[in-house]
């Protein structure tokens, strides 16, 4: 790897969508349902063919099953939205009885050093710095790029503005000399960089990149398209597949039960690993448990676990000595990549099912009353977000592989301990 301040990025939000409706009569809701499932197959399985295999239609047809919260949404012009959490275990289970890939939580940060000559003129793609805008054309490219990697689930990273004057920049850039950008890009997060121009060409947009870091090696890309929004899609689908290839796993390997690390900072003495190790053994979700790794304070377990992610979090939530580090890894920010809807739906409380295979009730799931006629919806302020994975390099293509993300927590053994958890 080249020198970046992260080695691998957990991904929120991948199996969170939000899509347009006709309505809410059940024909109408399944039809969302079935158009959501799609999009979050495509960014699971990290390839657009996927929604052609075998046995996909089936799924999408029964999309409800997997599906562990809903909203429905009416804007103030009459339209209708639908926004979803699918279950992440559910999800993968369901790619891999189709023999798809599943691409995990955990994805390679790409760094976009984007130039855009237009009409005689170039400027950089920047980062919207505070809500601050760039300069026309870098809004509006940004924007197609961000688009583009929320659906795909891909973290990009554009520089800040403060570059956006840099013309000895923009010229390395648009000639792609990347012994030149990876000064610049050493202050920046990013596991890879990429070095992007666009330009006009016959009548259409093209972009030529070439890529550094985490050994890929694949010469200088292009693609043409005939909009701003086409192309940053393009691009960003070859990406994707890109990365997908290389650290996608296999549908044979995604096991009956699900592994996530867990992460447990302040772990001071045998006690303490004994008491970690005891609580979650005693878990009802939980199937087995395993040490990782110790490095000072800070205890890695291998925890398997039956029934959905969230599960295990409300369980872990009941005793207080887990402290959970919600939205950052140990002592790093978490930094947003891209807009979404909220990552796991978390304004609309979620009941996670034990089996994918085992339909999910009106009553185990919620759907939140729809938002009153004329009513102004906000923006959609959520992030898709990364948080840097917490793993020496030499972990990260181990971490790259692992199809959940890692939990957070510090051990506070002087903590009041709750009733439920594993007492």
């Amino acid at each position: 790897m080249i020198g970046s301040p992260v080695s691998a990025v957990t991904v929120s939000g991948l199996y969170s969508v939000e899509v347009p409706v006709a309505g809410s009569s059940p024909a109408q809701l399944a039809e969302g349902y079935a158009d959501g499932l799609a999009r979050v197959l495509v960014r699971v399985s990290g390839s657009r063919d996927v929604l052609q295999n075998e046995g996909v239609p089936a799924l999408l047809a029964d999309a409800e099953t997997l599906l562990l919260s809903y909203q429905f949404l009416r804007d103030e012009n009459g339209g209708n939205r639908l926004r979803m959490g699918f279950g992440a275990v559910g999800v993968n289970r369901a790619l891999a009885s189709v023999d798809a890939p599943v691409w995990g939580a955990n994805r390679p940060l790409t760094l976009a050093w984007v130039a855009v000559e237009d009409r005689g003129s170039r400027a950089l793609v920047t980062a919207a710095d505070g809500g601050a805008s760039s300069g026309q054309v870098s809004d509006n490219w940004q924007a197609a790029f961000n688009a583009a990697a929320l659906e795909r689930g891909l973290p990009i990273n554009l520089p800040p503005s403060r570059f956006a004057g840099d013309r000895e920049l923009l010229s390395d850039i648009w000639g792609q000399f990347v012994s030149r950008i990876r000064g610049t890009s050493d202050e920046l997060d990013h596991d890879v960089l990429a070095l992007v121009r666009v330009n006009r060409s016959g009548g259409q947009w093209r972009a030529g990149w070439v890529f550094e870091g985490m050994g890929i090696d694949v010469g200088e890309e292009s693609v043409t398209a005939n909009t701003p929004s086409a192309l940053a899609t393009a691009v960003v689908n070859r990406w994707a597949d890109l990365y997908a290839e290389r650290y996608a796993v296999a549908a044979g390997d995604v096991g009956e039960s699900p592994q996530v690390d867990i992460i447990v900072r302040g772990v001071r003495t045998l006690e303490d690993y004994g008491d970690i190790n005891n609580v979650l053994e005693r878990l009802t979700p939980v199937v087995s448990v395993g040490a990782a790794r110790v490095k000072g304070d800070q205890l890695t377990l291998r925890v398997a676990f039956s029934g959905e992610l969230d599960q295990l979090r409300e369980y872990i939530a009941l005793d207080s000595r887990f402290v959970a580090l919600e939205g950052q890894s140990p002592e790093v920010g978490t930094v947003p990549v891209v807009s979404d809807v909220a990552p796991a739906v978390s304004d609309v409380a979620s009941e996670a099912v034990e089996s994918p295979s085992q339909p999910v009730t009106e009553a185990e799931k919620t759907a939140m009353d729809s938002t009153p006629s004329g009513e102004t919806l906000p923006e959609e302020q959520a992030m898709f977000s990364y948080q840097p994975v917490d793993v020496d390099e030499q972990d990260a293509e181990q971490a790259f592989e692992s199809l959940y993300q890692v939990l957070y927590y510090r051990w506070q053994p002087a903590s009041v301990i709750g009733s439920g958890g594993g007492q």
